[in-house]
């Protein structure tokens, strides 16, 4: 029996604010990019990185646009999709990005940047805590 396997798990810095929008039928969908440091150096002693998008949909989406930021360190746990559509042009573009399904904070929100600032006491957002897209329905927070 032939089985896949389609897993991705990255740590990496948002390179920019979450760009939130909605689906023609309403559901949120937020696009971010990370910067994922790769584990040598090049040639001139410097560290490179790869930057990859990531999609996240309904509540992770609207969490990751609320709590998250440029320069925000997260883990992103999902599958790798690769799509084509038309340019209005009339060219094809292909583009790869991940599909998160499970988005981790690393750090904490630094006060006054942005929309990952962090909102008065208590502190819902602290290292390690986990947001997953879920269907359960709730429209409570993860929290």
């Amino acid at each position: 029996m032939a089985s896949s396997l389609n897993r991705v798990i990255l740590i990496g810095r948002l390179t920019r604010e979450p760009e939130m929008r909605f689906t023609a039928s309403g559901a949120p969908v937020a696009n971010f990019t990370l910067a994922v440091d790769r584990p040598f150096l090049n040639a001139q002693g410097q560290r490179e990185a790869d930057f990859i998008r990531v999609v996240a949909w309904r509540k992770l989406a609207e969490n990751c646009s609320n709590y998250l930021g440029k320069g925000r360190l997260v883990a992103v746990e999902g599958r790798l999709q690769v799509r084509s559509y038309q340019t209005p042009d009339g060219q094809t573009r292909t583009v790869s990005e991940v599909v998160a399904d499970n988005v981790q904070f690393l750090d904490r929100a630094r006060e006054g940047t942005g929309p990952g600032v962090a909102p008065p006491e208590p502190d819902p957002i602290y290292p390690g805590e986990n947001f997953v897209d879920d269907d359960f329905g709730s429209e409570e927070p993860p929290f």
